[in-house]
């Protein structure tokens, strides 16, 4: 008699009776030799090959094809085959068992392009299984709350499940590019970033920006960030717009330098007092002379004040001396410029010796373009 006239099959329904025939298997297995042992075990494996394919069917459409799984099923099989103990109960029930494991490790560990955590793996299974069944019951896709309540598991669940199942079979960057066999679709990605090499700059003038008095702060976003013009920060202001761009461009040289040294230098401001721009003039009597005292920024709209003081100083010095301290003068423009030539006019003719004090380096720079380095005292 040969090897598969000893396993039982069912004759009315055609399918195979494996619970018998695997306890056949095992009474004949313990007692046989090595060789007819084998003859045995391949019978039996044939056999059940049927039945393994019925199960890896439940797994189609899952992104793998069905020779893969039908072949994991098959090697289910034969474990279940060779750990079987006819004492522990039916064979169908634990091949069932043992061959769905397998195929659930095998989506698990061997088909995922990226790592997933297996808790998640699993109910991506369930949930793309659970979704086939909703989508033919209903003729619709199924939401996440009704796939939810199919499964028993939370909604929070499912959607992470959906969101982890795109990492299944994640898109290949070598894939050609559609309509383009030369292209690949990595070619659509990276390249080199222009404002990369800008983020140290950005950063550095970030820190810098804090050190400016605020109301140059408030002029270079409206100017920059705001796409403002300069007669319109002028008119929010209330300053001139030659005045602004005098500002801007103290602000913007100030900015250039501190970036390119390791020690910012200092704003050339009030000192004590960065953000007091109002013009004040104070004058007092020094021994033979008198002392002007010039707080603020000198520009059109304080110049002509500022000229009568002078005017005023020369004429109380009689043939003294009048010394013009601008220690507290962070910016001057032509219009102060003019008013300074004015006073040193009026100094000539009124025979009293007019200088200049405390000129912070900004302003005597300017001063000295403008021709009045001789004003300048050098103590």
């Amino acid at each position: 008699m040969s090897a598969n006239d000893r396993v039982p099959v069912a004759p009315d329904t055609g399918l195979e009776d494996l619970d018998a025939a695997a306890a056949a298997y095992a009474g004949r297995a313990a007692e046989a030799e090595p060789a007819e042992r084998a003859v045995l075990r391949e019978a039996l494996i044939r056999l059940c090959l049927p039945f393994a394919s019925r199960l890896a069917r439940r797994y189609r459409g899952r992104g793998e094809s069905f020779e893969d799984i039908e072949q994991v099923a098959r090697l289910g099989l034969v474990k279940a085959i060779d750990r079987y103990d006819p004492q522990r109960g039916s064979f169908t029930a634990y091949a069932v068992i043992t061959i769905s494991g397998e195929i659930k490790r095998h989506f698990r560990d061997k088909t995922w392009g990226v790592h997933v955590p297996r808790r998640v793996q699993d109910l991506s299974l369930e949930v793309g299984h659970a979704s086939m069944v909703l989508t033919s019951l209903l003729s619709r896709t199924p939401t996440p709350e009704e796939i939810a309540d199919r499964l028993q598991v939370s909604l929070e669940s499912v959607l992470e499940a959906m969101e982890s199942a795109a990492g299944y079979t994640p898109a290949s960057l070598n894939a050609p590019i559609a309509g383009d066999g030369a292209a690949e679709f990595g070619d659509l990605f990276g390249g080199v970033d222009g404002d990369l090499e800008m983020v140290d700059d950005r950063l550095t003038v970030a820190e810098l920006l804090v050190r400016l008095p605020a109301r140059e702060r408030r002029m270079l976003a409206m100017r920059f960030y705001g796409n403002r013009t300069q007669a319109e920060i002028a008119g929010e202001l209330g300053i001139s717009q030659m005045h602004v761009s005098r500002l801007l461009t103290r602000a913007l040289t100030w900015l250039r330098e501190a970036m390119l040294s390791d020690t910012p230098p200092r704003w050339e401001g009030v000192e004590g007092r960065p953000d007091r721009h109002v013009l004040q003039v104070a004058m007092a009597r020094s021994g033979d002379g008198v002392v002007v005292r010039i707080c603020g920024e000198v520009d059109r709209d304080d110049a002509e004040r500022l000229r009568l003081a002078l005017r005023r100083a020369v004429a109380d010095a009689g043939h003294g001396s009048v010394a013009i301290d601008l220690s507290g003068v962070p910016l001057v423009d032509a219009a102060g410029i003019a008013v300074l030539l004015d006073a040193a006019t009026a100094a000539a003719v009124a025979d009293v010796t007019l200088r200049v004090t405390g000129a912070q380096p900004y302003v005597a720079r300017i001063l000295a373009v403008s021709g009045l380095s001789a004003l300048l005292d050098q103590r």
